[in-house]
């Protein structure tokens, strides 16, 4: 079957890409991988490559482009060479659209030529220790001063990616304390300078996977953040919050897929040039068997991630729909990665092999974002159960 998602501007993209990849990142991603986070000028030249401005308006010095398709190319190439591209993806997927929905005029001139060409980086910062996905729940504060000139902001948040890099960080925190009616008001949103006095980097965390993405946990000791920073309305922030939700589960649906995709690839390439008992793996009935399933499947995932994106696109794609497409994309995944993994036998687990570090890095879609079962909670009650 012909996809029809992409164009002839999105393969140009593509071909682009790719070069960039094998020129810059597969070269020294090893180094990377160590190190467990990509280099900070690594950011200037994905902003030099037009990556972080290709959503943003002319005026700010992006490409002024309303669709999410070149995002989706990129998560194809990525997991293709399987590399990672560090914590950029939270910089455009999940920041942007939120300083492009709450941003004053005043601070889109401020925020996004620097966001376009990487001079700053920018997190967000939701979870916080002992809350997880209850983001009702969150303790950090942030206090507007007697004169009115900023918010005195104190707490901790925790696995906020791209947090080791930053330079800007979305954060949330309680500007009113919740009413008995509503335990999601009271959340406000605050673009905060990471220079800020009071503002600490504390544990770069050891994760299983996605090794080249910084994470890190946060903390505010009575870091002053200008009025001037506060993203949208005061205690509002619950609901914006909600607003992204269906991007940011499309991200992981196609990122998902791409992923069970390039397994595929590898564990193709690795069983026909494998030989054991005096011939190729491929040529054992087992390993056709196998592989083909997990091409089917993934035949089925891209059309589910291409449905989404178009929709999406669309501006039609509903709370449930997203759900649904990150809880199919993600369950694939994990059952395409395991399988091929298992073909590839004792190197399969060893993290020179992409197939290892795809099945670490693989692992966490079912949980960020929103966990597998709280999927099902969303569709299911989007059928009336």
């Amino acid at each position: 079957m012909r996809r029809t998602v992409f164009n002839e501007d999105h393969e140009a993209f593509r071909e682009t890409i790719r070069a960039f990849i094998e020129a810059e990142v597969v070269p020294v991603y090893d180094e990377w991988f160590a190190a467990g986070q990509a280099p900070r000028d690594f950011y200037y030249k994905l902003g030099e490559l037009g990556i972080f401005g290709i959503n943003v308006p002319e005026e700010f010095g992006g490409a002024g482009l309303e669709t999410h398709k070149f995002e989706a190319v990129l998560y194809e190439e990525t997991a293709r060479a399987g590399v990672q591209f560090g914590g950029s993806g939270v910089h455009v997927l999940l920041a942007l659209p939120y300083i492009k929905m709450l941003a004053t005029d005043e601070q889109k001139k401020r925020y996004l030529p620097k966001f376009v060409s990487g001079e700053e980086m920018w997190a967000i910062a939701m979870t916080e220790p002992g809350t997880g996905s209850d983001l009702a729940g969150m303790k950090s504060t942030a206090k507007l001063s007697e004169d009115g000139t900023h918010y005195v902001l104190n707490g901790a948040k925790t696995f906020i990616t791209g947090g080791v890099h930053a330079d800007r960080v979305i954060v949330c925190a309680r500007t009113s304390a919740p009413t008995a009616e509503d335990r999601r008001h009271g959340i406000s949103l605050f673009a905060v300078d990471t220079k800020s006095e009071g503002y600490s980097v504390g544990r770069k965390l050891d994760k299983l996977g996605l090794k080249t993405s910084d994470t890190a946990e946060l903390a505010f000791v009575d870091v002053k953040v200008p009025v001037e920073d506060l993203l949208g309305e005061e205690n509002k922030g619950f609901y914006y919050l909600g607003h992204n939700l269906a991007s940011e589960r499309w991200g992981i649906a196609f990122g998902a897929y791409a992923q069970a995709k390039a397994a595929v690839r590898f564990a193709k390439q690795y069983v026909q040039e494998r030989t054991v008992f005096g011939k190729p793996v491929a040529h054992f009935q087992n390993t056709k068997f196998e592989l083909a399933a997990c091409q089917a499947e993934v035949d089925a995932a891209e059309a589910v991630a291409d449905r989404a994106t178009e929709a999406l696109d669309a501006g039609e794609l509903t709370p449930a729909e997203a759900a649904s497409a990150k809880l199919f994309c993600t369950e694939v995944a994990h059952r395409v990665i395991d399988r091929c993994l298992q073909l590839h036998g004792g190197y399969g687990y060893m993290n020179e092999y992409p197939i290892a570090r795809l099945y670490a890095d693989n692992r966490v879609n079912r949980i960020y974002g929103g966990t597998s079962e709280i999927m099902k909670t969303i569709i299911a009650k989007d059928m009336g159960l």
